[in-house]
Formats: C-alpha cells, structure tokens, sequence
C-alpha cells in the first residue's frame, strides 16, 4: 500500500460510516481519485478519493472526501480531523485530513452547483434539477447524528448528503426523491454529484443536494420525548396529541406510497413468491437464533407467523418503498411531515434496494418504531410492571392510530392483511435482534421483550 492509503486503513475503521466494524483491512488501495478544488500552492486542496477496503474475502467501496494543506498552513480547527502527513499524489508533504469538516472547501464545494453546466464529460459530474436555484455563500455545517453517510447544512437552504458506502450506479435515495419532487413529503432536491467508476456501466451517485428544511423535529424525538412525559405522569391528553401526529404521518406514508407508485413501476406477487418470501424469513430466523440464542424460546411463534403467511393465496401489490422506515426517518415541521432518507438498508446491495417490495414492509417499519420508542425508555426501568404497562398502551394506541391514518390516506388497509403486515413485523424484530446483539447489546431486550410480549401478533387492533 500507497503511504497515503496506509494512513486510510487506519483511518477508515475509526468512521461511524464505515461499514466492516470489528473486522481487520487486509487490503485498502485507492481505485480513483479526482481533484475537484485547488487553491494554489498554499491549498487547501479538495480531492475525492473512492477507495476499496478488502476484508475477509469481500471488498466495498467507500468515498473519502479529502482535504489537503501544507502543514503549516493547516489552521488550528481542523488539527483535530487530520488524518496524516504525507506526500499527496507525489507531490510535496501535505497534511490530509477530513474535508468534510473545512468551512473553506464546503463553500467552495457548493458553489460548484451553480455552475454544473461547465463539467463537459469529466468523471466527477455536478447535476443541477431543471429550475432548481442554488444559494451559495455559506459553508457547510456538519451534521454530527448520521450514522452511514454524512450531511452538511448550508444556512437554511440546503443540505448536502454524500454517500459514504458506494454501490454501482444511481442511489435510491435521488431516485425516489427526484419522484416525489414537487410534493409536500420530500425536501425538494437540487441536484446531485455523480461519477463514472470502474465497473460500473452507468454513472454512479457521490451526493444530493436537498432544500433544507428548517425548524423541523425529529419523529424519534417527538415520540420518545412524548413517552417520557407519560411515564412522568403527564396527562393522557399528551398521549392522545401524538396519535394524532401518529395518524397523520399514517395518511401521509400512504400519500407518499400512491406518489411513488404513480410515478415508478409497480408489480403483485403471486402466491408462490409470497411462500417464497417466507422462506427467506424462515432463513433469516435461523441465521438470528443461531447468533442469539436468546431467540430460539421465540422461535416458534415466529415460525408459525412465517408458516401462516406463505399459505397467503392473495397476490400483494408491490412498488419502490422507502425501504428502511422509521420514526428517525421522518420529521416534523410545522406543516406535515416529511420522509428522509429513502436509501434504504444501506448494508444491503444497491440491486436489492431497488427492487419492488410492499408497503406493507414500510409499515412494519414504522409500527416496530413505534414499539421500540417505547421499548428504548424502559431500558433503565427493569423489573417496573406499571412503567412497562404504560409504554406498551402507548405504543399500541400510536401503532392503531398510524394504522388508520394509513388506510383513510388510500393505502393497504393493515387491517385487511394481519397475515402478511405480522409475518413483516417479526422479520424487522429479528432482524433488530441480531443487529442489537452485534452493536448495542444494551439495547438487545427492546426487539426481543417486543417478541416475548407477542405485541406484533396483534397489532394494530
């Protein structure tokens, strides 16, 4: 390895976004890298690099935006972001470090929005949305809460997402929000910065330039921060206000579903992909149990959610779906709410993310949101039957009211299909049980007291 590309494997697995966590790099080379600003010999200098971790057996691909400045010119602020000192591209020793954190480059960076119409066919490509007016002038403000990419606000006009984990070809994420353009349940977009890279036949997605919305809240922090209250012995009319937001984020989920599938294909699966579809569940169980022995006296139940929705004999309408929906997917402004994040699953490859799928999966999404707002705050109350009582009514009368608000928004009526929204439920609690035992073990008794509480086998009613 490069001099720079041993400080990168090195660096790499100290990011939130990065993907292999716990598992040593046995190879990082730099696959490309693209200079997008140079401000002379004193810098800073702004390239992007898409590197290539290999780690057990498999490589992923991760975009660096990397910011470069002779070491005495490197001011006091960004010391904290450096990465290393080294000869950058064999030139002269530079310090390089995390561009994303210059207010110098990220002013300069979006300003090269305003004039996409210069990039000809470069490799890096700045794409602007016809109509679409960029104001520039401020520098980006790191968003500190995101996990697998990262964000920078601009003032209050824009926001600026770039993916860090990068798939062949165009991002879910500007799809579906390109398709909802012009409705009330996305963040307008802008433009976005797309690249041609090795392997892949058609451009692939670097970043998406979003309005910002400002003064908005965050769905989980509505909802937890309402749970607390309760628990605090708040009056139920606290309770009651949320379902109402719980069943105008329903209408509006199912507002955006019919947007999407207007917009984008749509297709029914028979039966026989319905069963097949449970048997990846059945599969997924038992991969889960295996790792989370914790798991197995749940199994069974489970199974028998599983084994009733593979005998479903009514084709379900499919569509593109948000894909990974949940309360920290969603905000609230002060008119409607508004839907984040459409990327998806981001550990799943892009091909499968794009795929069509039923929304019936989105609401499974948000109803075990629901359950895991309450489940979170009871983390430090063990053993407190009233305190878990409470939560669980809470979450029970939220989950009912998204429910309604989906069915009166013209969605598929939950009510109508209990097989097929449980067998989804308990899909996304496994699934939730074997990322908690990995990441938050802390955490691992929110999906699995859900399970043992057998409150997705009965809900929404």
């Amino acid at each position: 390895m490069s001099e720079l590309e041993e400080l990168l494997a090195v660096w790499l697995p100290r990011q939130r976004w990065f993907s292999g966590k716990g598992i040593p790099i046995r190879r990082l080379r730099i696959l490309s890298r693209h200079r997008l600003l140079s401000a002379g010999d004193e810098g800073p200098d702004l390239n992007l690099l898409v590197v290539e971790a290999g780690q057990r057996g498999t490589y992923s691909r991760y975009q660096v935006m990397l910011g470069s400045r002779p070491p005495r010119a490197l001011p006091a602020n960004l010391a904290r972001t450096a990465i290393g000192v080294c000869q950058v591209f064999g030139g002269r020793a530079q310090v390089v470090y995390d561009a994303a954190h210059d207010e110098q480059l990220t002013r300069l960076l979006l300003e090269r929005f305003a004039a996409p119409a210069s990039e000809g066919r470069s490799e890096v490509r700045f794409r602007t949305v016809p109509g679409a007016r960029v104001h520039t002038g401020s520098a980006g403000r790191l968003l500190t809460g995101e996990q697998s990419n990262t964000s920078l606000v601009f003032g209050r006009d824009h926001v600026l997402k770039t993916f860090r984990r990068l798939w062949p070809g165009p991002n879910p994420d500007l799809e579906l929000n390109t398709a909802l353009s012009g409705s009330p349940y996305v963040a307008e977009p802008c433009g976005w910065i797309e690249a041609d890279l090795p392997g892949s036949p058609t451009p692939t997605t670097l970043a998406m330039l979003q309005d910002f919305v400002p003064d908005a809240t965050d769905g989980w922090v509505l909802a937890t921060g309402n749970v607390r209250s309760l628990l605090q012995g708040s009056s139920p009319e606290r309770e009651s206000s949320f379902a109402e937001e719980a069943a105008l984020l329903g209408r509006t989920t199912a507002e955006a579903h019919r947007a999407l599938s207007q917009k984008l294909p749509t297709d029914v699966l028979s039966p026989g992909e319905i069963s097949d579809l449970a048997d990846a569940m059945v599969e997924r169980l038992a991969m889960a149990t295996a790792e989370v022995p914790e798991l197995a006296e749940h199994a069974p139940r489970v199974m028998s959610a599983y084994s009733d929705f593979s005998r479903v004999d009514e084709p379900l309408p499919t569509q593109r779906v948000h894909g990974d929906y949940h309360l920290g997917q969603v905000i609230r402004p002060q008119q409607g709410w508004v839907l984040l994040d459409f990327e998806g699953e981001p550990t799943m490859p892009v091909q499968d993310r794009r795929s069509l799928s039923t929304p019936l999966r989105d609401v499974a999404g948000m109803l075990r949101s629901f359950d895991y707002a309450a489940g979170y705050l009871l983390i430090g109350h063990p053993g407190e039957p009233a305190l878990e009582c409470s939560a669980r009514a809470w979450a029970r009368h939220n989950r009912d009211a998204f429910c309604r608000g989906y069915a009166d928004g013209g969605g598929i009526d939950p009510e109508k299909h209990l097989t097929a929204l449980r067998a989804f439920e308990f899909d996304k609690a496994v699934y939730e049980v074997l990322y908690e035992a990995r990441n938050r073990p802390n955490w691992l008794r929110v999906p699995l007291d859900s399970i043992a509480s057998a409150v997705a086998p009965s809900m929404p009613g």
